[in-house]
């Protein structure tokens, strides 16, 4: 029986998704180490400064634990955390060089993503499996990705984070 590959974090790689990023119209790009199918989802994801992450939460099944852990190991990211009715209860400065460099958001916290670098790259872990269908619950009236509301709407949080 052959050993699962050992799987290394490179600046080459992250390189790669960087340039991916910055071509694909989501301004963003994951790389898994996970299958899918694992119990535990560990991927980096590198951000591009203008990404619109739409406001969503987790919550997951009772016997999977919906915590989402953030660590910024290269850049800089603005995490917003909301209320049901979209307005911002907290702001939080995480970055590769700063005085927080990564965050556990509990289960059900309702919370969206500004990059404040280019090339940011989170590398996170949640429980897994993954299931697309269930992974994200998005808060309503929050606009689509890719409208021009959804672009103004990542100025006006961009500026949450200035000065």
């Amino acid at each position: 029986m052959q050993s699962p590959p050992i799987k290394c974090l490179t600046q080459e790689l992250l390189d790669e998704v960087a340039a991916s990023s910055r071509s694909s119209p989501r301004q963003r790009r994951n790389y898994n180490f996970h299958d899918l199918s694992e119990k535990v989802q560990r991927f980096v994801n590198v951000l591009q400064r203008g990404t619109y992450v739409r406001p969503h939460r987790h919550l997951r099944p009772p016997d999977v634990n919906g915590f989402e852990f953030f660590a910024v190991i290269q850049g800089e990211v603005g995490i917003l955390i909301l209320n049901e009715n979209g307005q911002i209860l907290r702001s939080l400065r995480v970055g590769a060089a700063g005085p927080t460099r990564a965050v556990e958001l509990p289960e059900g916290t309702i919370h969206t993503l500004v990059a404040l670098a280019a090339d940011t790259v989170i590398l996170e872990f949640k429980e897994g499996p993954y299931d697309a269908a269930a992974d994200k619950h998005f808060l309503p009236g929050f606009p689509a990705e890719g409208s021009a509301a959804a672009r103004e709407l990542v100025r006006l949080w961009e500026a949450e984070f200035k000065g």
